[in-house]
Parts: C-alpha cells; sequence; structure tokens
C-alpha cells in the first residue's frame, strides 16, 4: 500500500493528514512531505476533525492505527479512553498504565504522538493543573481544551 497525504487550512493553521492502508496514521499540523491525494477516508477525516473545531463533534469515528513503541501504543491507548472535556494528570496516566515511575516517559510518548487531537494528548495535564507541555504549544492546547470546555 502506497502512504497518502492531503494538506488543508483549518481554523488552527495547516493540517495535513496521512493515510496508509486505509487507517489515518498520522496527523501533522503543519505540511507534510509524501504523495499528495485526497482520498475519501482523508476527506472524512477533515470533516470530523472541522466538526471538532467548530464545536459540533465530540468523537471521533475514523480509524486509527498508532505506530509506534509497545510503551508508546500502551499510553495512547489508555488516553484515548479520556473523555472530551475531561482531563487526566501524568500521574493518572502512568497509575493507568500500571506504571507510576513512568510520568516522564509518558511526556516523551505524549510529544511523539502521531495523532494530535484524535488522540487527545491536549488532555493531559499537571498535577498542581497547570497545562504542561505540548508539541505544538501551550496556545494550541489551551484553545483545544476550551472548545472541550465550552460544548
Amino acid at each position: 500500500m502506497i502512504e497518502y497525504y492531503y494538506t488543508y487550512q483549518s481554523k488552527i493553521g495547516e493540517i495535513s493528514i496521512v493515510e496508509f492502508n486505509n487507517y489515518i496514521v498520522k496527523l501533522v499540523i503543519g505540511n507534510y512531505q509524501g504523495i499528495n491525494k485526497e482520498t475519501d477516508l482523508i476527506k472524512k477525516c477533515y470533516k470530523e476533525l472541522d466538526e471538532y473545531l467548530n464545536k459540533k463533534r465530540k468523537y471521533f469515528t475514523i480509524p486509527l492505527k498508532i505506530n509506534g513503541t509497545i510503551f508508546q501504543e500502551k499510553v495512547l491507548l489508555e488516553l484515548a479512553k479520556v473523555p472530551y472535556g475531561e482531563t487526566i494528570t501524568y500521574k493518572e496516566l502512568a497509575k493507568r498504565i500500571g506504571n507510576l515511575k513512568a510520568v516522564r516517559a509518558i511526556g516523551n510518548a505524549l510529544n511523539k504522538n502521531p495523532l494530535p487531537i484524535l488522540i487527545p494528548c491536549h488532555r493531559v495535564i499537571m498535577s498542581n493543573s497547570k497545562l504542561g507541555g505540548y508539541k505544538y504549544g501551550i496556545t494550541l492546547k489551551k484553545y483545544l481544551l476550551n472548545i472541550e470546555k465550552s460544548c
């Protein structure tokens, strides 16, 4: 199979959606390099993202495939269970995966999340209620959390 991507202009800037083997495998906030083709699945993914960004969608229905280490996959699969509008601390996420010493490693796994927004790493905050980091910047993290708070 061939990996395809398409880049859209959205409320948060350029979003590139990558499909491989009938799964969305990557969402890049910015541009991506590869074979540029707007597939039906990529169109559906963008439609759902646009609805989310416009406060009209709380859940994504598109098929996702996580490509990462076993640990990254474990963290991201657990993170995907955090409901819309809620947050979780790094420590609580470590507890849920059964490794309380993995708080820093969880931060690294979230930084490598290939599917931001779709797998909501923006919902992870620090124990003191501060936002912590976000690969695409704190401003975007606040924006995404505010979308979910206002619905």
